[in-house]
C-alpha cells in the first residue's frame, strides 16, 4: 500500500511538473511582453528584462519560476497593480472565492445526493424522470446561463436579492456554480445506489430483518458514497473554472475576476 501511494504521489508530481513546463513554454511563445510601452527605450527595456530575470535562458527561468512558486512567491504584477506581489493580490480575493465555492460544493453535494437517492429508490417512476431531467439540464446548461437567469429573475424581477455582489448575494452565485456539481452527483448517486440495491449483500441485510432508513443509509448509501466522493474531488476544481464568468456577472471581487 505504501509503495502504491508513493508511486501515485510521484506520478502526480511529474504530471504537474510537465503541465507547468508546457504552460511556461506556451507563455514564452506568445507574442508581446509586459514591457510593450512605446515610451520605453531599448536600454530601459533591457534593464527591465534584467531586473525580472527575463534575459536568462528559458530553462533557468523555468526552474527559478518553479522554485519561487514552491515558496509561495508568484512574482510581482507589472500591469494590474504595478510592483504588487501576486500573492498579495490573491490573498485579498481568495477568501471570497473559497466562500462562494464552498457553499456551491455543499449545495451541489447535498441536493445531488438527495435527488440521486430518490431517483434510485423510485426507479422508473415520475420522481426518477424529474430527477433525470434536472440532472440533464444541470450538466448541459453552462453555469453563466444559470447566473444570468437567477440574476434576472430573483434580482431584477422579484428583487429578492441584489443583482451585484454583496454579503446577501452569495446565494445566487453559489446556486449558479452548484448546478453542474449537483447534476453530476445526482447521476452518479442514482447509478451507484441502483447497483448497490441490487447487490447480494443488500439481499442478505434484508433477510436479517434490516429495513427502512437503516437499510438505505447504513448499508446502501455507505457503499455507494465511495465512488461518489472520488468524483466530487475534480468537480471542486471545476468550480474555479466555472467561477470565471459567474464572478464577472455578479461583479464578485474574487480570484475568478482576477484571472480574467
Amino acid at each position: 500500500m505504501k509503495k502504491y501511494t508513493l508511486k501515485r504521489i510521484l506520478t502526480s508530481l511529474f504530471t504537474l511538473l510537465a503541465i507547468l513546463l508546457v504552460l511556461f513554454i506556451l507563455m514564452q511563445l506568445m507574442p508581446g511582453s509586459p514591457f510593450n510601452d512605446e515610451k520605453l527605450t531599448a536600454d530601459m527595456r533591457a534593464a527591465l528584462y534584467a531586473k525580472y530575470g527575463l534575459d536568462q535562458p528559458i530553462y533557468i527561468q523555468f526552474f527559478r519560476y518553479v522554485g519561487n512558486m514552491l515558496r509561495g512567491d508568484f512574482g510581482v504584477s507589472y500591469n494590474i497593480s504595478k510592483n504588487t506581489p501576486i500573492s498579495q493580490l490573491i490573498q485579498s480575493r481568495l477568501p471570497i472565492s473559497i466562500q462562494i465555492g464552498g457553499m456551491a460544493v455543499m449545495l451541489g453535494a447535498v441536493v445531488g445526493l438527495v435527488l440521486g437517492i430518490i431517483a434510485a429508490l423510485k426507479r422508473d417512476t415520475v420522481f426518477d424522470t424529474i430527477a433525470t431531467i434536472i440532472s440533464v439540464i444541470g450538466v448541459s446548461v453552462p453555469s453563466y446561463v444559470f447566473a444570468l437567469a437567477l440574476s434576472y429573475t430573483f434580482g431584477f424581477k422579484l428583487r429578492w436579492f441584489p443583482m451585484l455582489f454583496s454579503a446577501k448575494n452569495i446565494f445566487l452565485p453559489s446556486v449558479s456554480l452548484s448546478m453542474f456539481t449537483m447534476a453530476s452527483i445526482a447521476r452518479f448517486t442514482r447509478s451507484e445506489m441502483i447497483e448497490v440495491l441490487d447487490s447480494d449483500y443488500m439481499l442478505l441485510a434484508e433477510s436479517k430483518g434490516i429495513s427502512g432508513p437503516a437499510l438505505i443509509f447504513r448499508h446502501a448509501l455507505r457503499n455507494a458514497l465511495i465512488p461518489i466522493i472520488t468524483v466530487l474531488a475534480p468537480l471542486i476544481v471545476d468550480l474555479m473554472t466555472g467561477s470565471l464568468v459567474v464572478e464577472k456577472i455578479f461583479a464578485i471581487p474574487g480570484v475568478g475576476s482576477l484571472l480574467v
